[in-house]
């Protein structure tokens, strides 16, 4: 499967550090979070657009793997992988130093299909999204 992503620079700002001067390591999630909206909107199927089309897509699943601490002010770059769509959305995240690449961060978020009205969970995820994934796949070189 050709892989579908998107990339995200972001400064990290002194409201994100702690008392050790590093990011806290909550604010990761968060870093994950404007990755994954990039690949959503990619895609034409962020949360607005999920709300509008009947489905609810909560996150059932966070792994994070920490390997070097960010700082205040370092640039960093989020990269959200698309790794399934067929049954659930798996996505893979990395953070890097964006001057040298190294990465500092590493996971994945699972999240399932769930009917806004029934509130059934979906076994299978739902034609607008698998529709939405393949013309872009479709598209790309």
């Amino acid at each position: 499967m050709t892989q579908l992503f998107a990339e995200v620079e972001l400064e990290v700002p002194f409201h994100d550090i702690d008392v050790m001067d590093v990011v806290w390591h909550g604010h990761y999630v968060k870093y994950f979070e404007i990755g994954r909206c990039a690949l959503l909107r990619r895609l034409d199927y962020d949360y607005p657009q999920m709300r509008e089309s009947g489905y609810a897509w909560p996150v059932v699943d966070c792994q994070l793997r920490y390997v070097r601490s960010a700082r205040f002010g370092q640039r960093l770059v989020v990269r959200a992988t698309l790794q399934e769509y067929e049954n659930r959305l798996r996505i893979a995240y990395e953070v890097q130093d964006q001057a040298s690449g190294e990465r500092l961060t590493k996971g994945q978020t699972i999240q399932v299909a769930v009917d806004m009205r029934s509130g059934e969970l979906q076994l299978v995820s739902p034609t607008v999204l698998l529709e939405r994934v393949q013309a872009l796949l479709q598209g790309a070189p």
